[in-house]
């Protein structure tokens, strides 16, 4: 993917290509870094890899590190996002191993890896680096809500985890495409991984959220396009917090909708309904007005990977009549998402 990542901040280069670790893991869900990672980048992939008691697969080669090392692997990600993002015991002897095989350790997980003695020692020993990218910069100033040139896009949610990464790299993308100047700004490790840089912004304190994603998507020219991953859910009561202060920082010209149209309840608050798309219409709006008087949702984006093609389109047209602007999925290539993305830009 051609697109440009640049956020006003430098991090550690990451190495790749990349050897994928699955850690213990037998829930799909658990995986979503290895998966995007594979969807997005898998020039950069060279296989995967866990714990014997693990059932998840990404597709890829299963390989050891020492395999992976001959194959060209230059960095074990692991590829889990568990949660409490913790660094397992178990896990600690095969991380040593590739760290031995002669490949860096990256990590998008809360939990750094340089706090594990064991981790520390074999890297120093083997002169092999060991690279935490959920780590926000110093000293990131606190919002000004002034306006900033350019045009923003962000992903916004129902829910999480509910496609508003993949949605915003299909629409930066799209962009791109179009020969428009488009930078896809990451905003979670797995996003951070794909592109190579971006924010952390579940790791920055409350206070600067908004002006971490000030600093995210700086001034630019006045036809460049910052295609903003949305985080969280203004609904979820966990999660709200971070969705606010990207939506404030970040100022979005234009927002679409994200959505599972299977999921009926919050991820891991299940004693809370879904939201419909409606209210986080109306919600997004109202709370972004506070920063960008001009906001607009250009339209929805839905998970249909349970459909086939047929029906999929027929949700996608009930979406859009009932709702007044684009439904696409952004997976489906088509007309649907043809309309999404001149509706996004007109």
């Amino acid at each position: 993917m051609n697109v440009s990542t640049s956020s006003g901040w430098e991090r550690a280069p990451l190495s790749p290509p990349y050897l994928l670790f699955l850690g213990d893991i037998t829930e799909p869900a658990f995986a979503k870094t290895a998966f995007g990672m594979r969807d997005w980048i898998p020039e950069c992939c060279v296989g995967e890899w866990g714990c014997p008691e693990s059932t998840v697969s990404t597709g890829l080669p299963r390989m050891t590190p020492s395999q992976a090392r001959a194959q060209g692997a230059r960095a074990l990600v692991i590829g889990v996002a568990n949660v409490g993002g913790l660094i397992a015991e178990r896990w600690v002897p095969l991380l040593i191993e590739a760290l031995e095989a002669g490949l860096d350790l990256i990590s998008g997980m809360h939990a750094k890896l340089s706090d594990v003695p064991q981790l520390k020692a074999a890297a120093g020993t083997h002169g092999r680096r060991l690279i935490d990218v959920r780590t926000p910069p110093k000293n990131i100033p606190i919002a000004t809500g002034a306006r900033r040139r350019g045009k923003r896009l962000l992903t916004v949610g129902t829910d999480c985890a509910i496609g508003k990464k993949y949605t915003a790299l299909a629409l930066a993308r799209a962009f791109t495409q179009r020969g428009l100047a488009t930078d896809f700004r990451a905003t979670g490790q797995t996003g951070i991984l794909i592109a190579g840089g971006g924010m952390p912004m579940d790791a920055v304190v409350a206070d600067f959220e908004a002006g971490a994603a000030e600093i995210l998507s700086p001034d630019a020219a006045p036809g460049h396009w910052d295609v903003i991953e949305g985080q969280g859910s203004l609904f979820h009561p966990a999660y709200a917090a971070v969705s606010l202060g990207l939506l404030h920082g970040s100022q979005p010209d234009v927002i679409v909708i994200c959505h599972d149209p299977q999921r009926t309840h919050l991820l891991g608050n299940t004693h809370f309904s879904l939201p419909s798309i409606a209210d986080t219409i109306d919600l997004t709006i109202r709370l972004g007005l506070r920063t960008n008087a001009a906001i607009r949702c250009a339209g929805i984006s839905l998970n249909t990977s349970h459909l086939e093609a047929e029906a999929a389109h027929e949700l996608l047209r009930r979406h859009s009549a009932d709702l007044g602007v684009p439904a696409a999925d952004p997976m489906r290539a088509g007309p649907e998402f043809d309309a999404l993305v001149e509706s996004c830009l007109k």
